[in-house]
C-alpha cells in the first residue's frame, strides 16, 4: 500500500495553500505525509505584500541526510518549485528513488490564466518538462499545459480536439497519465484527461463557480493523488475530485477572506461524503 508520502512544495505562515493545504487532506485520506518545503512564506501572495524565504540550501541538506538515513517514500507529489537549481535537484532526487519503486506525481506550477508567474522563464519550463517526462501523472492547469507543449499560450479557449492535442505534446514529452484542470472549452469548462493504464482520452465537465479561492488548485492535486495511491482508476478519481471542489467552494461562497483559502479543517467530512455518493 502506498503509504509514505513526500510532499515538495512550500509552506505559507498563513493561509491554506500548497504544503498547508495538502497536509489536512492527505492526511485525513490516511497516508503518513511528509514534506519538504522549497520556500517557506509570510502568507499568500494575494495579500500584495509578502515575504518568501529561499530554503534551497535547507532542501540539499535534508536530502544528503536523508540519503544516509536510507528514508525512502512510496510516492513523491511536486508542486511549487522556487528555482531552476531546486527543479533540478528534485529530478535528480525523484530519479533515485523511482528506481527503487516510487511513484511520481507533478502539478508544474508555473502560472495561471494565461500568464507565467514572476520569475518563471524559459530555463524553468525547459527544466520542469524534464521532471513532467518522467511523472506517472501530471496536473497542469491549462496555461501550464500550454506552456510546457509550447500549444495555444495566447488562447483563453479551446476546442475538445485541441484540449486532446494538448494531451498528445504532453504524451510525446514522456508524461504518463495526463489530467488538465481550467479547461475553457466551446461546450463550458471542462478537466481533460489521459489514463496510461487503460489508454482512454476522457473529458469531465465542471459547472465554473464565479468565486476565487486561492489554494484550489493544491487541494484539487491532493483529493486526485489520495484516490489514485488507494489503487482507484483514474476516471472515477477525476470525478470524485472534481465533486469535492465543486462542494467544497459552494460551501464557502461566503467566506469574506478569500485571500487565506478555504478552511479545509471543518470541511473534510465532504472527502468522505462525496466518495459515499460516487461508490
Amino acid at each position: 500500500m502506498n503509504d509514505k508520502i513526500l510532499l515538495v512544495n512550500d509552506l505559507p505562515g498563513y493561509g491554506k495553500v500548497a504544503l498547508s493545504a495538502m497536509f489536512p487532506v492527505m492526511s485525513h485520506m490516511g497516508f503518513d505525509v511528509y514534506n519538504l518545503p522549497t520556500a517557506v512564506v509570510s502568507n499568500t501572495l494575494d495579500y500584495g505584500k509578502f515575504h518568501i524565504l529561499d530554503t534551497t540550501d535547507h532542501m540539499e541538506k535534508s536530502i544528503s541526510v536523508w540519503d544516509e538515513l536510507g528514508f525512502t517514500f512510496d510516492a513523491i507529489c511536486t508542486g511549487f518549485i522556487l528555482t531552476e537549481k531546486q527543479v533540478k535537484m528534485v529530478l535528480d532526487y525523484c530519479k533515485n528513488h523511482m528506481k527503487s519503486g516510487s511513484t511520481l506525481y507533478v502539478d508544474p506550477i508555473m502560472g495561471d490564466e494565461g500568464k507565467l508567474y514572476a520569475g518563471v522563464g524559459e530555463e524553468t519550463i525547459k527544466n520542469m518538462r524534464g521532471i513532467c517526462s518522467r511523472a506517472d501523472l501530471i496536473v497542469p492547469n491549462f496555461t501550464e499545459a500550454a506552456f510546457l507543449t509550447g500549444m495555444y499560450c495566447d488562447r483563453e479557449r479551446v476546442t475538445r480536439n485541441e484540449a486532446e492535442k494538448l494531451i498528445a505534446e504532453l504524451r510525446k514529452m514522456g508524461s504518463k497519465s495526463i489530467v488538465i484542470t481550467s479547461v475553457f472549452a466551446e461546450d463550458g469548462y471542462l478537466v481533460s484527461c489521459y489514463d496510461d493504464k487503460t489508454g482512454e482520452l476522457f473529458h469531465v465537465p465542471f459547472d465554473h463557480i464565479d468565486v476565487r479561492f486561492v489554494g484550489t488548485g493544491d487541494i484539487f492535486s491532493a483529493v486526485l493523488y489520495g484516490k489514485m495511491l488507494r489503487g482507484e482508476p483514474l476516471k472515477k478519481s477525476v470525478i470524485y475530485t472534481v465533486n469535492v471542489m465543486h462542494r467544497l467552494i459552494r460551501e464557502n461562497m461566503d467566506t469574506k477572506d478569500r485571500f487565506k483559502g478555504i478552511p479545509l479543517e471543518k470541511n473534510l467530512n465532504i472527502l468522505d461524503e462525496e466518495w459515499e455518493k460516487l461508490s
